[in-house]
């Protein structure tokens, strides 16, 4: 049994997110997690709402609250559509919490004394329409790279390139709109990241096998231009965590906080912790997943990040593990994803464009959601959401192929053996070919799954639902009970225990309707099938089941219709 923690790029706090940036972390995130655990692993999946910078406070003043208010109510929502497309968090924390405050001026406090942090002073853009500085994110413009009219004063979100406030064309204030800015004159502290970028090459080049989309985003970092450079760590803001040494102010920098991206991956730390506290455990329960001098050593650990947080997670995250010079484990694999885009165009928060993670459940069950979106996961490239291909991949996939198994083989059981499975009758060639194929579907669905391949991995599991259709069209127990009722008997008994076999094996892609067929089944027994033989047979003669209610309805072209025109515009 090996340990393995998981943890997803966290959500921004201001409001729902759209199937973009489901896909991009926690949706595959979780698939990974609830295949590992099928196993038999110990793992430890984290993710936590990311409530402090700009998103925070604009968000929290547009639906007119008090900040720490709207993100308490923000967490909740978040909170509740996780469960509603079934991801497994074990702690699903927040990056205000008490832990991720101290941990972060911990941090701070050791890289401070490392020498890997200066105080500079540096100009800064004011508003005074506004009268404040205005903080990176504060400030909007056109991108000098891409030519994005909407780039933010930190990074281009259409082109991923790093930007300063004073580098965008026609830059504005994202509060008030207002163009009134001057450039004043201010101190921060920054992370003298650049000091550990030949540590950091190396690292990265020890870390074999990872995705070409990581390891090219870092190397360009690392390299492009000036190579790696200093970050700024702190902000004008007020709400976020305090830059203290010791409970003190830092001298020179009193009323600011740490800038988000500081804070924000060592939540992950302290979302542990958080996890740890709830539970009632010891400080050990936590630090045995993230110190290597107390039982970390032997853990994996995994990141699942969108192509745009991979700069901070291979550069400046490791970068603060390190340059604290205490023994945190330090990821062992990022799989990063690329873009998925909406029916032609960018899935759009402030526009309104595209399926938000609220408006998708309200629609279909989360399953439906999780199977279309992992099987055209944006792995190699960007890929595209559209409505008749969701509507062809529902219908097909899962209505057609394993809705429809597991129907016609419960009902024709009930109508002719009654709701418990037959006895009588032996299995012959065609059960064993059966068994053969099965196995070597099972494990190349297996060997992708650990490489976290997650389109191949759907691909495989449908190739498995596809292997009892053929099946059951060959054998044809519906013909043959005519002649030989104890044949039929027999392969009944053999695809209802096939349909057992599916619903463990894809639990960790339609976890939900798995779980509707094993309580229909009557059966609580998850094991993994690794001997398909065994595991056809796992369901003894006389086993009562009920038939299911329709597993996966299909979709009708008027609602496919009616759908995109609903989500094409304003939200």
């Amino acid at each position: 049994m090996a340990r393995i923690l998981i943890t997803s790029a966290l959500p921004y706090i201001n409001g729902i997110k759209h199937l973009g940036n489901l896909v991009g972390s926690q949706l595959p995130a979780d698939l990974y997690a609830r295949y590992m655990r099928a196993r038999g692993h110990e793992v430890m999946f984290i993710c936590a709402t990311d409530e402090h910078g700009t998103p925070a406070e604009i968000a929290a003043a547009k639906a007119n609250q008090p900040v720490a208010e709207y993100c308490a109510e923000m967490h909740g929502v978040q909170s509740d559509l996780a469960r509603g497309f079934g991801l497994s968090f074990d702690h699903f924390g927040r990056s205000s919490s008490a832990r991720n405050h101290a941990l972060t001026q911990h941090f701070a406090k050791r890289l401070g004394e490392a020498g890997l942090i200066e105080q500079v002073s540096e100009k800064q853009v004011y508003s005074q329409t506004d009268g404040r500085f205005l903080p990176d994110r504060y400030i909007e413009g056109t991108c000098p790279n891409c030519g994005y009219e909407r780039a933010r004063g930190d990074q281009c979100e259409n082109c991923t390139k790093q930007l300063t406030p004073l580098e965008l064309i026609e830059p504005r204030s994202a509060i008030s709109g207002a163009t009134d800015l001057e450039v004043r004159e201010t101190h921060h502290l920054h992370l003298r990241q650049s000091k550990l970028r030949d540590t950091l090459d190396a690292w990265i080049d020890s870390q074999r096998g990872w995705p070409v989309l990581t390891t090219s985003i870092a190397k360009k970092w690392l390299h492009d231009g000036d190579g790696l450079q200093d970050r700024g760590i702190t902000r004008d803001l007020d709400w976020g965590v305090q830059v203290q040494f010791d409970g003190a102010p830092w001298s020179g920098l009193e009323g600011k906080v740490f800038y988000v991206w500081f804070d924000a991956p060592i939540e992950y730390i302290a979302a542990t912790a958080e996890w740890a506290d709830a539970h009632g455990k010891d400080e050990a329960a936590w630090r045995r997943w993230w110190r290597t001098d107390e039982g970390a050593d032997d853990v994996r650990y995994v990141q699942f990040m969108g192509k745009d947080n991979v700069p901070f997670h291979t550069l400046s995250f490791p970068a603060t593990l390190i340059g604290s010079g205490e023994p945190w484990k330090m990821v062992d694999y990022i799989k990063s994803f690329n873009y998925l885009n909406y029916d032609g165009g960018q899935f759009s928060t402030s526009l309104g464009r595209g399926v938000f993670m609220d408006q998708a459940l309200e629609i279909l069950p989360g399953d439906y959601w999780r199977w279309w979106l992992l099987s055209h996961a944006p792995e190699n490239s960007d890929s595209e959401f559209t409505w008749e291909n969701f509507q062809a991949s529902v219908n097909k996939d899962l209505a057609d192929v394993l809705g429809n198994l597991v129907s016609r083989v419960t009902k024709f059981c009930r109508s002719k053996f009654g709701e418990q499975v037959p006895d009588g009758g032996t299995t012959g060639p065609r059960e064993a070919q059966l068994v053969e194929s099965l196995t070597k579907r099972l494990r190349a669905y297996e060997t992708h799954m650990e490489a976290m391949e997650v389109r191949k991995s759907a691909t495989e599991l449908r190739a498995l639902w596809v292997l009892g259709n053929e099946y059951l069209q060959e054998a044809a127990p519906w013909s043959s009970f005519k002649t030989d009722p104890e044949q039929a008997a027999a392969q009944i008994r053999l695809a209802l225990n096939m349909i057992r076999f599916y619903a463990v094996i894809s639990k960790p892609f339609i976890p939900d309707a798995s779980a509707r067929i094993m309580a229909d089944l009557g059966c609580d027994d998850w094991s993994w099938p690794s001997d398909v033989a065994a595991a056809l047979e796992h369901l003894p003669a006389g086993h009562g089941f009920t038939v299911p209610e329709v597993l996966f309805a299909k979709i009708s072209d008027e609602s496919r219709s009616e759908w995109e025109e609903r989500f094409s515009g304003q939200r």
